[in-house]
């Protein structure tokens, strides 16, 4: 009898996680090192957001809460979903996870069978067919290439599902990519979804508050609002309000879906934490103004990136609407060798030697599903950014 089961072996290690640690232990050993490899706002959670968290704290609020979230959180977000998106919901069509991570894994796992199967367009956040896998259902993969600007073409998503497609996943502005739909790509996608009534869409919105160069966001439930008793929008304050580490997403949705994944979280995490969740209220219901300078620092960054990538490097980098990455395509420098005397065979071995050459770790594009790329995170200063982007021109210039 094996130990580990077949559904923890059907799933493979998080990529960004592997190279963040590797980057980790070689800042520990001594060694100059520039990490770009993890999603995460470099910005301090505002003072307000904190502040809220030391109240609940001094006033007691740390007991058990409800499974799916305090009353007073639930309400704000239904506000947000409002407010920003314009979807008629209340709190009971509402629920607060321990992370954006956590409702994904909820609804898959709440509704998934065997067999089943889940349109993930590539590239992908690397989780989202991992949890796929290990609901033993299957991903269906639909490209979404440079050819498209890493968007899912209505074609594309068609060809993809079949009469055991139960979710599309769909991710905008998109990890690794940075890709925003806007509403008139958005409604085509839409369109294809109105024939296939045994399709549900999973939304992930996470990085809704950035999106450049005045582009304006969109969501799938708002735009056909035929969809929404089929949609479940997610969302979280990690990447809004650079609160990653207090582990606080939220969703709307049909409360048949809702109620199955408060049942699977009760028995698993139970409630997010209470003061998270305090903190989460304020930063939903608090000031905002902050988001747009947040968001001209993050375009700002973008700009430097690309122009510094594109500089008669090898590389191919489009300019992205949304998020906080960069993908750009390192085709043209595979199959050469690094000056250290490393043939470059794969992504993998492009973003490796990079790391073991130069101290800036990136993510091999193959960890999303889309090899000869890589994702760089400019969650990062600008000097950073000008000292990693340098590195990155001068291992290029030595490839031959």
């Amino acid at each position: 009898m094996a130990f580990l089961s077949d559904a923890v072996l059907r799933i493979a290690p998080s990529a960004t996680v592997a190279i963040s640690r590797k980057a980790a232990d070689m800042k520990r050993a001594g060694r100059d090192v520039i990490s770009l490899a993890a999603g995460e706002p470099d910005f301090d959670t505002p003072l307000n957001v904190r502040e809220a968290a030391v109240r609940a704290m001094a006033e007691g609020k740390t007991r058990y809460t409800n499974v799916d979230g305090i009353p007073e959180l639930k309400a704000a977000v239904a506000r947000k979903f409002q407010r920003d998106n314009h979807l008629d919901v209340t709190a009971d069509d509402c629920m607060v996870s321990s992370g954006g991570k956590q409702i994904i894994f909820n609804a898959l796992l709440a509704t998934l069978n065997k067999g089943d199967e889940v349109v993930v367009p590539v590239p992908y956040w690397v989780s989202y067919p991992e949890i796929v896998r290990l609901c033993d259902a299957v991903p269906v993969f639909a490209m979404a290439d440079t050819s498209s600007g890493f968007k899912l073409r209505p074609e594309a998503l068609e060809a993809a599902i079949t009469p055991r497609t139960k979710w599309l996943i769909l991710n905008t502005p998109s990890n690794p990519s940075g890709a925003a739909y806007t509403h008139a790509e958005l409604k085509a996608l839409a369109d294809v979804l109105l024939r296939h009534e045994q399709v549900h869409i999973l939304t992930d919105d996470i990085y809704e508050v950035l999106v450049y160069d005045g582009g304006k966001f969109a969501t799938i439930a708002e735009v056909e609002p035929k969809l929404r008793p089929r949609t479940l929008t997610m969302n979280g304050v990690s990447k809004s309000h650079a609160m990653t580490g207090w582990r606080i997403g939220y969703c709307t949705g049909p409360r048949e879906l809702l109620a199955a994944m408060t049942k699977l979280q009760g028995q698993s995490t139970t409630n997010p934490s209470s003061i998270s969740q305090w903190a989460a209220l304020e930063a939903l219901d608090g000031p905002q103004e902050f988001l747009s300078g947040w968001r001209a620092k993050f375009q700002e960054r973008r700009d430097l990136v690309v122009k510094g990538l594109n500089a008669n490097t090898g590389i191919d980098c489009l300019t992205p609407e949304g998020a906080f990455y960069v993908f750009p395509s390192i085709q043209r420098l595979l199959g050469k060798r690094s000056k250290a005397g490393t043939v470059l065979k794969t992504d993998e071995d492009f973003v490796l030697s990079l790391l073991d050459e130069t101290g800036v770790a990136l993510v091999h594009g193959s960890a999303f599903g889309l090899s000869g790329h890589m994702r760089l995170s400019y969650a990062a200063s600008n000097r950073e950014l000008e000292d990693a982007v340098g590195r990155i021109q001068d291992f290029c210039a030595g490839i031959s």
